[in-house]
């Protein structure tokens, strides 16, 4: 919430402070700063609601069941898509929720956040589905800053039961005092403040997936800790604990969890953590493989796990590739391969196959070898994630979805394509 006396002297002393530079210095220098939006909770649980089949223009990942493909458009919802018949998908309904970056499904029951809240829906009957449950403050967000953005106003901030959504940009004068300039290589306003912190069937998260359900917990992660829900009965479902781990620290934050049987992998901005969860309410660290700050998906099949490393941009300084990495002795991570490829990004992997989307679009591997990959085909398209189902593989990009079936001799055959 503005303050608004502050704000009015502080443009007072601004104009005072640019008069005299103009006259005295020259023109005043114009800057980019970063002003946080601010929005209530109440009015973001208020504006949770099921809605008729909608179209959407948010970029955003996908999340599939046996019969159901959902495509979460990133803080606007989540749209449902009988899937049925990969060839014809039809779009039935749609969640609207402002705050949703994930999602994850087991038997009837939907779970999604928004923004630091946890929701279940029913989903048995998808003519008429309900939030049954709201769990609240228990979500980590924290809103993306401005890359460009070189001053905080921190004269624009969260009152009482309110969060920071998002951040505009504001072009203004270089300040003369009271405003902090935020440090781009650290991430932290300048004053050294930290930004603010036979079973039921489950379903299937691409390489970006930050929820995991193992048996009857559901794991989300923020950026430096591992959330851990008891979803016995969805309808009472609550949060559990918090997981710190002290080799987590000064590692990176989070982006990524993947799961493969009794374990979790977190790919994080430094490299992969492997987490035992045979106790599934009690996740705890086993070890992990290091490599320089960028951004990277983890996706693992048997006893290899496969790692995108994009570097550039807020990723870091890293030079693009895939690392290949044995994990056959769970204790010790070794590295066997590194691929260059140019900005890759989301994974999956199909037997002896792995897909990866990158800057020339979808990339398809020979594993067979994993010391050596191979490339054996490719198809120019933007997309960014990828799930290889053993009925067919699905493609996400900007505002499109795209099915393929498999053919012979690593290619691949439309089935469909979804446009938004």
């Amino acid at each position: 919430m503005k303050k608004l006396l502050p704000i009015i002297a502080a443009s007072v002393m601004l104009v005072f402070f640019a008069a005299c530079s103009s006259s005295d210095d020259g023109p005043t220098e114009n800057v980019t700063f970063a002003v946080p939006v601010v929005k209530s909770l109440a009015t973001i649980r208020s504006g949770v609601k099921v809605t008729a089949a909608r179209q959407t223009a948010s970029e955003g990942k996908i999340y599939v069941t046996q019969n159901n493909l959902f495509y979460i458009a990133k803080e606007e919802g989540v749209h449902i898509f009988n899937n049925t018949n990969p060839s014809s998908p039809q779009n039935i309904a749609f969640l609207e929720i402002e705050g949703v970056h994930d999602i994850a499904v087991k038997g009837n029951y939907l779970y999604a956040d928004n923004f630091i809240d946890l929701l279940v829906f029913d989903i048995s009957n998808l003519s008429n589905i309900t939030l049954v449950k709201t769990i609240e403050n228990v979500i980590g967000f924290n809103a993306a800053y401005p890359v460009d953005a070189q001053y905080y106003d921190y004269e624009v901030g969260p009152g009482p039961d309110e969060i920071v959504i998002g951040y505009r940009t504001e072009m203004r004068a270089v300040p003369t005092g009271g405003i902090m300039a935020y440090d781009e290589a650290t991430g932290a306003l300048s004053n050294g403040a930290e930004a603010l912190p036979g079973a039921p069937s489950v379903g299937t998260g691409g390489s970006y997936a930050r929820f995991q359900i193992n048996q009857n917990a559901l794991y989300t992660i923020d950026s430096w800790k591992l959330n851990v829900f008891n979803i016995v009965n969805p309808t009472t479902a609550f949060f559990d604990k918090s997981v710190y781990m002290e080799m987590w620290f000064g590692g990176g934050a989070f982006e990524t969890l993947f799961r493969q049987g009794d374990y979790l992998f977190a790919g994080a901005t430094s490299g992969m953590f492997i987490i035992d969860a045979t106790d599934e309410f009690n996740p705890a660290f086993i070890s992990g493989f290091s490599h320089a700050t960028a951004c990277d998906p983890v996706v693992v099949n048997g006893t290899t796990a496969y790692i995108t490393v994009r570097g550039g941009s807020s990723c870091g300084a890293i030079e693009d590739q895939v690392n290949v990495l044995d994990i056959s002795d769970i204790n010790n991570p070794t590295l066997l391969s590194t691929y260059l490829m140019n900005g890759p990004r989301g994974l999956g992997v199909k037997g002896n196959t792995v897909y990866i989307c990158g800057d020339n679009g979808l990339n398809i591997f020979d594993a067979s070898n994993p010391s050596g990959l191979s490339l054996e085909n490719a198809y120019v398209d933007d997309v960014t994630d990828v799930i290889p189902l053993e009925s067919h593989l699905i493609t996400v990009g900007p505002n499109k979805i795209t099915q393929y079936a498999y053919g012979e001799n690593y290619t691949l055959n439309v089935l469909s394509v979804l446009n938004f």
